[in-house]
């Protein structure tokens, strides 16, 4: 194998499937777009794409204000704002969802979307709202290193650009409410809580082979399907905390010994929505996102635990600020390390310029470190 990545964007796409292994059980971190095997039912074969038509559903309305819970207030103040989002590229196609972030048609969904798990550049794209109107769209920017991307629609006007919270003040037991189009039907609405918060998920949705798409997520038990990427995770007051973008499922082997894209287990996972917001708003702006670069590759400690820091640049942020190839990083700031995939989440959460604080063993002893994140270098991804 390959020297350990340094934590910064990814290159090329090549896909992969990063595994977790959780006591006996094998869990494999999926992206969440629908289409192919992981979304067998409603699929439509045609010209040789897979592609999963959008099913409409009813808009949420409270009736009923007597028998009406929280999750069904939440779901009809985000519901008109959660679209669906059909892809289809040369030889493959597949459903997501997004959220609309202006009157006149930004929407915010996942990168794995718009370019079919980084198969293509170029998708046709088409967009449902929740209202049953569609239009065309193109892609505004894609930033793989978060999972973010930000289309644009056609010609609308109108539209209900959904309340983002601040997720820093979310808690682990709060309701979470998750709206999309899991296997293309749209205005799907489950609901579970926040199980973990600062969760570092690493996910293959079309990344290179020398590094992936590592978030700091928020973890539900809602239940998430293929077809939920890039759609809401919203409060109990309807707020948008988090963009639905991957799941833990158990490993599988389809008929015929092909992997399988299984289904909620109860373990789903959600980009912030602070996170998500500040990376769409410079696609907007710039077209491309910026994210904080410590300069140094990382493995998992000789103890197993901590982040080893190896490779580091000789004019990169971890070098200037005295850390050493070697070096086990243990903290950020009030963050505790456990694997090199907390450093690199929770590197890749900052901005560059920001200071962090970084806990270390060395030699045996402890010591800590003040250093100033870089901007990492441009994905050529």
């Amino acid at each position: 194998p390959g020297p350990p990545p340094l934590i910064g964007p990814p290159g090329q796409p090549a896909p992969r499937t990063p595994r977790w292994r959780v006591a006996t059980a094998t869990l494999a971190l999926t992206a969440l777009l629908g289409g192919g095997a992981g979304a067998a039912v409603a699929t439509v074969i045609a010209d040789g794409a897979n592609t999963v038509p959008a099913v409409a559903a009813q808009a949420i309305t409270v009736s009923n204000s007597a028998t009406a819970t929280e999750v069904t207030a939440a779901a009809a103040k985000a519901s008109p704002s959660v679209v669906t989002i059909s892809a289809t590229g040369s030889n493959n196609g597949g459903t997501g969802s997004g959220v609309v972030m202006s009157t006149d048609g930004y929407v915010i969904t996942n990168s794995h979307v718009v370019t079919l798990d980084g198969t293509t550049s170029n998708a046709k794209l088409s967009v449902r709202t929740d209202d049953a109107t569609s239009y065309e769209a193109m892609v505004v920017g894609t930033d793989p290193t978060s999972d973010i991307a930000v289309i644009k629609l056609q010609d609308a006007t109108g539209l209900t650009p959904a309340t983002f919270a601040d997720s820093e003040k979310i808690q682990v037991g709060d309701v979470a409410v998750a709206i999309g189009a899991p296997l293309g039907l749209s205005g799907t609405v489950t609901d579970g809580i926040i199980s973990a918060v600062h969760r570092a998920v690493t996910t293959g949705s079309g990344q290179s082979a020398g590094d992936s798409t590592v978030i700091d997520a928020i973890q539900t038990d809602a239940a998430i399907n293929p077809g939920n990427s890039g759609g809401a995770l919203v409060s109990a007051t309807g707020e948008v905390i988090g963009i639905n973008s991957a799941i833990a499922s158990v490993a599988q082997t389809a008929v015929g010994g092909q992997g399988g894209q299984s289904g909620n287990i109860g373990i789903g996972f959600a980009i912030p929505s602070n996170s998500a917001v500040d990376i769409a708003k410079q696609l907007i702006v710039d077209g491309t996102a910026e994210h904080g670069y410590l300069g140094a590759g990382v493995a998992a400690g000789d103890s197993g635990a901590g982040a080893m820091l190896q490779r580091l640049s000789a004019d990169g942020p971890a070098a200037a600020a005295g850390l050493q190839a070697g070096d086990v990083v243990t903290a950020i700031d009030s963050r505790q390390v456990e694997a090199p995939a907390d450093l690199v989440a929770a590197v890749r959460s900052h901005a560059p310029g920001d200071t962090v604080t970084l806990t270390y063993t060395r030699n045996g002893d402890s010591s800590q470190a003040t250093v100033t994140l870089g901007t990492a270098p441009a994905s050529t991804g």
